[in-house]
């Protein structure tokens, strides 16, 4: 449908009707039971760390080390770079939404308001499902992380501690989850910022010793090992490793100035985690040779060879591995306080929309969703649990189905986004009336939705091509799963994709109470 001018056509009755009396999910739903509410508590650095530190993590401080192993310093930097441009287009049509309608259930509500209620309800689930397991994940990892200090110590007594310690960040408010959120992403970017320092300096020879320089960049079959098909395959590694950059797109609905705050955490966060990520690979790619057999180590319990560790040595550092095992943990313990809180927002949104029980939408005097967040909190205890009494393969499997489920929700993000413009433009609205302008419309979100279907497509290839039924099973269960909730309740409520003058493009009363005061 071509974009209409405001006087040409005007919104149906009805749909107006339901836009004025429908209040976003989240914010200032019924207002007489104030047990109801979220509490816009967050500020600007809180909403641009938490972006930041949602996506650095073990994916970088570890994994990095695997990809330049695999496919050489060259080919991880274009694997980077392409799913960095790919983000970077998502992030967009993210901002583009989040600051017009700043909701805590964003993907989701997204998802339902410009696709269709069924694709909302499958979507939402599926992230919620997401960042449940990966917390059960993290408290995983965080036991084995401390292992490396106490090995005396049961990895389930520190993976119970840090549930606690996390569940009661998140039950004080959403501010003191922020400001630990800050503290905890601070403390990331600081080894990141510390660790390109360093590394220049032994690229030119003032730090360490027998610096190699740039000679490692030299032979063309080793900066680009194994060709497209190796870059390929890293595009998978690095797609998991920015997954967590839509966490801002959950915060919006808890922003203190949403439609100011949210641009201006979109703009900033790209670039700086492009420059943390390719910075950090090509300086790895300088000091340590693709071939080195340390690269190849790519879980929590490889401190001892992670790209970082090695570099920090060879700069001098004793205590490098010490170090980087602090760093990790702190990446770890961010990760899952993150996933604590998306989740927990998620499943909140969800009960306010009719796709969860309505006890998951009561909120306490501070602004916190208990329910919800008691809820997401015993699946994350239950997945620790079942990982450490020898349920392994039924708790890898759910990693593998929570893993796509992330690349799954990007792709809703972009279908979302490409529908919104549609029906702005349709309801009679014009694209200077945005708060928020997302570049490269309409090309944007086709292309990062191209990517996407690639990056799904291509989730395990080797596994297909190799015939390998149970490994191809575990890695794509989670597509049909999407499928199966999406057309299981369009079956059962009878849904449809919302046309573009039905949409409702309302913000929450709060937000546009302030627009009116101001102007």
């Amino acid at each position: 449908m071509t974009p209409m001018s405001r006087t040409s056509v005007e919104p149906k009755p009805h749909a107006t009707a339901q836009r004025e009396s429908s209040p976003a999910p989240g914010i200032g739903i019924d207002p007489g039971k104030p047990n109801n509410e979220l509490k816009r508590g967050l500020s600007s650095r809180h909403l641009q760390m938490i972006a930041i530190g949602g996506a650095i993590g073990t994916g970088l401080f570890v994994a990095s080390g695997g990809t330049i192993s695999q496919a050489g310093p060259g080919g991880a930097l274009v694997a980077y770079a392409l799913v960095g441009l790919m983000v970077f287009l998502l992030m967009q049509s993210l901002g583009e939404m989040a600051a017009k309608i700043p909701v805590a259930g964003s993907f989701q509500t997204f998802a339902t308001r410009f696709v269709s209620p069924s694709f909302g309800f499958a979507i939402g689930w599926n992230y919620w499902f997401n960042w449940a397991i990966t917390v059960a994940a993290e408290l995983v990892a965080a036991g084995i992380i401390m292992d490396f200090w106490l090995p005396g110590v049961p990895g389930w007594i520190w993976a119970g501690i840090f549930l606690v310690v996390l569940t009661a960040l998140n039950a004080l408010s959403a501010k003191s989850f922020a400001e630990s959120e800050f503290w905890l992403s601070l403390i990331k970017v600081a080894a990141v910022v510390v660790f390109l320092i360093a590394g220049v300096l032994m690229i030119i020879g003032i730090l360490g010793e027998n610096s190699p320089g740039l000679s490692n960049w030299q032979n063309r079959e080793d900066v680009f090992h194994g060709g497209w098909v190796s870059i390929i395959s890293v595009f998978m590694i690095a797609g998991f490793s920015f997954q967590g950059t839509e966490l801002v797109g959950v915060a919006a609905g808890e922003a203190k100035n949403p439609r100011r705050e949210v641009p201006r955490a979109i703009r900033n966060v790209f670039w700086r985690i492009m420059i943390f990520y390719i910075g950090a690979i090509f300086i790895i790619g300088c000091l340590i040779p693709f071939a080195d057999p340390s690269l190849l180590a790519s879980g929590e319990a490889d401190v001892a060879s992670s790209p970082f560790t090695l570099v920090f040595e060879r700069a001098g550092i004793a205590f490098a591995a010490s170090l980087m095992n602090a760093v990790i943990l702190t990446a770890i313990l961010s990760a899952g306080n993150s996933g604590l809180y998306a989740s927990t927002r998620m499943l909140y949104s969800m009960a306010h929309d009719g796709k969860a029980p309505k006890i998951f939408g009561r909120t306490d005097s501070r602004g916190v969703p208990m329910p919800a967040l008691l809820a997401t909190a015993a699946v994350g205890l239950f997945g620790f649990l079942s990982a450490i009494v020898g349920q392994g393969a039924a708790y890898a499997w759910l990693l593998n189905v929570s893993g796509l489920c992330g690349f799954i929700v990007w792709a809703g993000i972009a279908i979302s986004h490409y529908r919104f413009r549609r029906g702005f433009l349709a309801q009679g609205n014009k694209v200077s009336d945005l708060p928020y302008r997302a570049l490269f419309f309409p090309i944007g979100p086709l292309l990062a939705f191209a990517v996407l279907i690639l990056v799904i497509a291509g989730q395990n290839y080797e596994a297909v091509a190799a015939g390998r039924g149970m490994e191809v099973l575990s890695s794509y269960i989670g597509l049909p799963i999407f499928l199966g909730l999406w057309l299981v309740h369009r079956f059962v409520t009878k849904s449809r994709v919302v046309p573009l003058l039905e949409m409702d493009l309302a913000a929450p009363q709060d937000v546009e109470d302030e627009l009116a005061a101001k102007t």
